[in-house]
């Protein structure tokens, strides 16, 4: 994670389809995890009238497996301390700076959950360059319809309009570069099997990302 002065706060574990294959930092606060359940009915969200915190920004991030939370830090650490920068948590984001309570980002994750939102198979297609600050190297994953539609439902239940095309990512460096080819080589040193990783993403989790 960042050191952005929060936690997770909220994950969830999409269950498993049964073909689906098996599977510091940014200081972000923690909400409970979820497991997200397929759904057939969808939920009203309702909001919590007995909370009266203050609004602030929280993100929406799917969380790969275990294996793969285990095999990107060796990348990320590996580009930190060639080009600097925070150390985070690997993650996809789903819906990203939406500013809303923290009991009702909870309870609209939850829904969003039990609406349906099932296992997807995410794959690397190849390492990257953004042109600001949280986009600096990451691996583009495939906007396969499963990806881009778990991103949209998520969005959709939260009222989050995005800015920009969604492009489904996982971010392994925070800075600013002005050598991307000299980034892309040093992943391919790092890992050179990354290309066409393919993992299951079943859990998403709430993050405090202001």
């Amino acid at each position: 994670m960042l050191l952005l002065g929060g936690k997770t706060y909220s994950s969830i574990a999409l269950a498993p389809s049964p073909c689906s294959p098996p599977c510091h930092s940014l200081r972000l606060t923690p909400l409970p995890r979820f497991r997200l359940r397929p759904h057939r009915r969808s939920v009203s969200t309702r909001m919590d009238p007995a909370d009266q915190s203050l609004e602030k920004v929280y993100s929406v991030w799917a969380l790969p497996p275990a294996p793969v939370r285990d095999r990107l830090p060796h990348i990320m650490e590996g580009l930190r301390a060639a080009h600097d920068g925070p150390a985070f948590e690997p993650h996809a984001m789903v819906v990203g700076d939406l500013r809303s309570r923290r009991s009702t980002s909870i309870e609209v994750l939850h829904t969003a959950a039990a609406a349906a939102v099932q296992p997807y198979t995410a794959r690397v297609t190849g390492v990257s360059r953004g042109s600001f600050f949280y986009q600096c190297v990451y691996l583009l994953l495939e906007p396969t319809p499963e990806v881009v539609a778990a991103s949209d439902h998520c969005c959709g239940h939260f009222g989050y309009k995005r800015k920009t095309p969604y492009m489904s990512h996982v971010s392994l460096l925070y800075g600013d570069l002005t050598d991307e080819e000299e980034a892309r080589k040093k992943v391919e040193e790092l890992d050179k099997d990354i290309y066409g990783l393919e993992f299951e993403i079943s859990e998403l989790a709430l993050y405090r990302t202001d």
